[in-house]
């Protein structure tokens, strides 16, 4: 009774979702596994395990996120249908997946309970918290509840996120902590001769790399820059800006101000009095990763937020110096939080202390390794869930 009121009451509460009015294109033949995510941070695991279902075993996948999501192969990216019953039978008529997978805990009641009529295998990934669509503010009972139970399988982030959905109904054989699942690999390509013959040029000399720095923070690096030279006057700063066309005035600045100023664009070498590499190619981000023990992520101090992902950094053992603002890149500034696998900077003093401090060797490894360990995280997740997956698809699961 309680379930039935609860629901009546959630569909009552029923705004209006893009997802009405998109148009489907045709269901892919063979099997189709849905994989649900709830905001597209969310969706970078999905991401990553639609991409090996598709490579590995050839089962294309529907992935449903509200917001914008990059176009892959093997995938068919969607937002997900209003939530009321009529608009859930539609989407699953249309689509007639094999399995359905849902991210992080949001549950949506309509297509739950449709998906159990139809004896869909529901599975949960990621699970940190129940909970409703953000949009559906109210008291629903017994609707989180009722949703839980059809679950097979729920994979929790650790043994408070599991404990969360005991609580709230989800069936305790159901529920297993299993960690974070795999994101797609951060890991940027180089040119493997350039990188070994710019370490020889390199050799022991300390280098950091500031990354896509915007005009607004460009002083903030330079003050750092000249405050760590007192400290290690054989320092080297790698800088790319944010905009190719701001490089003329960077070198007219550092020229100006007596800087030792090499440019790659001119083809010239940082030799060993350079104590500014001005680079100005975006596609060779991966090169600078490899080769700068310490990064500074533009955008993250002044501007709207960090401008390069900082998974990039920590995935090639770069040590990670930020800014207050994250940007759109808040979940994974989080996780490296967490783990003290970056250090945050206030103003320019703050930067110019911490560059300081990470420039002692052991100090800058230990933070690049927290953040490797944070960047690869999720592989184990990954493979017991693709087994998983595969045994369910297969009628075993």
């Amino acid at each position: 009774m309680a379930l039935k009121l609860g629901l009546t009451l959630y569909g009552l509460g029923h705004r209006r979702e893009a997802g009405k009015d998109v148009p489907r294109p045709a269901r892919p033949t063979g099997q189709l596994a849905w994989l649900h995510a709830p905001e597209a941070a969310a969706a970078r695991g999905l991401r990553e395990l639609a991409r090996r279902l598709w490579l590995e075993d050839g089962v294309p996948c529907l992935v449903t996120c509200p917001d914008p999501l990059p176009d892959q192969p093997g995938a068919l990216v969607q937002p997900p249908p209003p939530d009321t019953p009529a608009e859930a039978r539609a989407f699953l008529d249309h689509w007639r997946p094999d399995l359905c997978l849902f991210a992080e805990g949001e549950l949506r009641p309509a297509l739950v309970r449709e998906a159990a009529l139809r004896r869909l295998p529901l599975l949960m990934a990621d699970a940190r918290a129940p909970r409703l669509p953000r949009d559906r503010d109210g008291w629903f009972p017994g609707v989180i509840r009722g949703s839980l139970t059809p679950f097979r399988w729920i994979g929790a982030l650790d043994e408070a996120s599991a404990r969360a959905f005991r609580r709230a109904g989800a069936p305790p054989s159901a529920v297993a902590v299993t960690g974070r699942l795999e994101e797609p690999s951060a890991v940027l390509s180089c040119n493997e001769a350039e990188r070994a013959a710019l370490a020889a040029t390199f050799a022991t000399r300390p280098v950091w790399f500031a990354a896509a720095l915007p005009e607004a923070e460009e002083e903030a690096v330079f003050t750092a820059h000249r405050a760590a030279l007192r400290q290690s006057h054989r320092l080297l700063l790698i800088l790319l800006p944010e905009r190719p066309d701001r490089a003329e005035a960077i070198a007219a600045r550092a020229e100006a101000e007596d800087w030792a100023i090499a440019r790659r664009a001119r083809e010239e070498e940082p030799e060993a009095q350079t104590e500014l590499f001005l680079v100005d190619n975006p596609d060779e981000i991966g090169l600078w990763y490899r080769l700068a023990p310490i990064t500074f992520l533009g955008g993250s101090l002044s501007g709207t937020g960090a401008i390069r992902d900082p998974m990039e950094a920590a995935a090639l053992g770069s040590a990670i110096l930020h800014g207050p603002r994250a940007g759109v890149h808040g979940a994974a500034f989080g996780r490296l939080g967490a783990a003290r696998a970056a250090r945050a900077v206030a103003s320019a003093q703050d930067l110019a202390e911490a560059m300081g401090d990470l420039l002692s060797p052991d100090r800058s490894a230990r933070l690049a390794h927290a953040a490797w360990t944070v960047a690869s995280d999720g592989a184990e997740a990954t493979e017991a869930l693709l087994s998983r997956i595969r045994g369910t698809l297969e009628g075993d699961g």
